[in-house]
């Protein structure tokens, strides 16, 4: 089966500064988001396994809105959903945020599913921050972690998960994210990537996830 690759940019790339080449180098790098979806909008039928992408390590601990650490050994065993965001974006992040309540409210009561969601501004995005912008949400379950940690841990991050996420002063916020969301398997294999601010892109993570709940391990 021939895979198409297709390159995500960001959003809001087109804040970026048009003197700044290496930010540009950088962002290209980072948001070739990854080799998407192998023909997942295009002809990939139901009865064909989701592709592998790449195999996701993570080598941090973060803390979540519940001051909770938070690593990759939180996830073994477990289907999960990753994005990137900050909690004063006036922009991508409220349209994503009520998407991924979507996913959320489909989920809530399946121990199997978990949503993790990374500030990229953590100087102000605390953890006393991140629990009020959780409940106002009216995400109270331990299934949807919004996590905090130092800055250079979760951009790295963000590389390893091939999104974009980085500083802008030029941009609004002053920041620059991806908006989409990582759909990561119980081995830890990134499956597919899906646009966080549109409704049939999150509508086939949610079908897509229960694949990965059917899955044969």
């Amino acid at each position: 089966m021939m895979l198409l690759v297709m390159i995500r940019f960001s959003t809001q790339k087109q804040f970026y500064s048009q003197n700044s080449l290496s930010k540009s180098l950088i962002f290209i790098l980072v948001s070739i988001s990854a080799l998407i979806t192998v023909l997942a909008s295009c002809g990939l039928q139901d009865s064909e396994p989701l592709p592998v992408i790449t195999t996701l390590t993570v080598p941090y601990t973060f803390t979540d809105q519940a001051g909770s650490q938070v690593n990759q050994s939180l996830f073994s065993d477990k289907i999960y959903v990753a994005d990137f965001f900050f909690t004063s974006c006036p922009t991508i992040c409220p349209i994503m945020k009520s998407q991924m309540l979507r996913v959320y409210e489909a989920f809530e009561d399946n121990d199997n599913v978990i949503l993790l969601s990374h500030t990229i501004d953590p100087e102000h995005d605390t953890v006393e921050v991140l629990k009020d912008y959780a409940e106002k949400l009216g995400i109270l379950s331990h299934r949807w972690h919004m996590v905090t940690g130092p800055k250079d841990h979760i951009y790295d991050t963000a590389k390893r998960y091939m999104l974009a996420a980085m500083e802008d002063k030029q941009a609004p916020g002053g920041f620059i994210h991806s908006g989409s969301f990582s759909l990561v398997d119980r081995r830890g294999q990134i499956r597919g990537y899906y646009k966080g601010t549109e409704k049939e892109d999150v509508s086939k993570l949610i079908k897509d996830i229960r694949r990965l709940l059917d899955e044969k391990q």
